[in-house]
């Protein structure tokens, strides 16, 4: 299970930072201090389990949100490559209010 995850998220890595060779050592050197770090756990403990969903989190967001620019120029240049969420701007600008916490005065409209 936790092979499995770490071989994900490190192709998560090689395609978010595809061009950064310094960012994608430097992630990968993280993600092998931290599986190293939780190698002598058990398999099926609730810290290997949440170890696990955590690294294939991390690979989601790398995956789906994490877009890098260069610069050329005056303008930067994005590398979006197929695995990137779009969304339209149509949906910010109507806010999720059933997730927003209740809007508190601050100090100075009391």
């Amino acid at each position: 299970m936790a092979l499995p995850a770490y071989r994900h998220l490190l192709r998560a890595i090689r395609t978010a930072f595809q061009d950064d060779h310094a960012l994608q050592r430097a992630a990968r050197a993280s993600t092998r201090r931290a599986f190293a770090a939780s190698r002598a756990l058990a398999p099926d403990s609730p810290e290997a389990r949440s170890g696990v969903a955590h690294a294939q989190e991390v690979a989601r967001v790398l995956r789906e949100n994490v877009v890098q620019g260069q610069r050329a120029g005056d303008v930067y240049r994005l590398r979006i490559h197929p695995g990137i969420e779009r969304g339209d701007n149509d949906t910010v600008k109507n806010p999720n209010t059933s997730a927003t916490a209740p809007r508190v005065k601050c100090c100075s409209e009391r």
